[in-house]
């Protein structure tokens, strides 16, 4: 729990400068939208007819007009990049760095061993996505409340939890290639995650590359999507959860065999 307490303390800054500047960015465009509301249905028909670039940004399944149709496609893809960042930066640091700023030989001291060191890191990691959804959907809801409108709350519940088990893989998996470098990837695994994004468009504008939509969890995570059929893809859902396991299985076997750098 020492080790937590001193990782979550560590991580205070940077959770609460990501947190703030996605649940912000998010907030200030729920307020601006009464304001764009005239214009966007002028807008309307135009993105709708956009071919594959409307099919990217789930333009062709809701209109930007209304309050869901925004939230679903614009403020959605803001908050889908900015938390799978900071899911894949956080679990990228995660072990490494203590290789990487020669501190190894102080964990070692600590009479934790090797299992328990691991399992309040990676826990360290989950406490961190946790509150950084925590503090951003609080500031979206305070959007709403100061725009006066809300959306249906099952929707939302349902796409913020999606969101939740797409960082989750993507910080697991980036937790497990801390386990297996001796330096910070922060660099490597922020483009992993810009990657996986990127396959999700092609999946969705390129038949060929369909099948690219069971590698990337941005899909089933889609805003565009769950808001225009009021459900998520559970069972990409559920292969997410097991590609997650098996990432913190796999790091758990690579740390405990490692050679650790003092």
């Amino acid at each position: 729990m020492t080790l937590l307490k001193h990782e979550i303390k560590m991580n205070l800054k940077s959770i609460l400068i990501w947190a703030i500047s996605v649940g912000v960015l998010c907030a200030g465009c729920i307020l601006l939208f009464e304001s764009l509301e005239e214009s966007m249905k002028e807008m309307t028909d135009a993105y709708s007819d956009m071919g594959a670039f409307s099919a990217a940004l789930g333009m062709d399944k809701l209109s930007i007009s209304t309050m869901e149709g925004f939230y679903g496609t614009e403020i959605a893809l803001m908050f889908a990049l900015g938390g799978a960042m900071f899911a894949a930066m956080t679990g990228a640091a995660m072990l490494s760095k203590e290789e990487e700023g020669h501190t190894c030989e102080f964990l070692a001291t600590l009479p934790l061993g090797r299992g328990r060191i691991f399992f309040w890191k990676y826990a360290a990691v989950v406490l961190l996505v946790l509150l950084f959804n925590l503090m951003t959907v609080l500031l979206i809801l305070a959007g709403f409340a100061g725009a006066g409108e809300m959306l249906d709350g099952k929707t939302f519940v349902l796409y913020h939890g999606a969101q939740l088990i797409m960082q989750l893989e993507v910080g697991s998996i980036c937790f497990l290639i801390s386990a297996l470098s001796k330096k910070k990837q922060i660099g490597a695994c922020l483009g992993f995650a810009m990657v996986l994004y990127i396959g999700d468009l092609m999946c969705r504008v390129i038949p060929d590359l369909e099948g690219l939509k069971y590698v990337t969890p941005y899909y089933f995570s889609n805003g565009a999507d769950i808001f225009a059929s009021g459900e998520v893809q559970w069972g990409m859902a559920a292969a997410a959860l097991v590609v997650m396991v098996l990432s913190v299985v796999a790091a758990a076997v690579v740390y405990q065999k490692k050679d650790l750098a003092s």
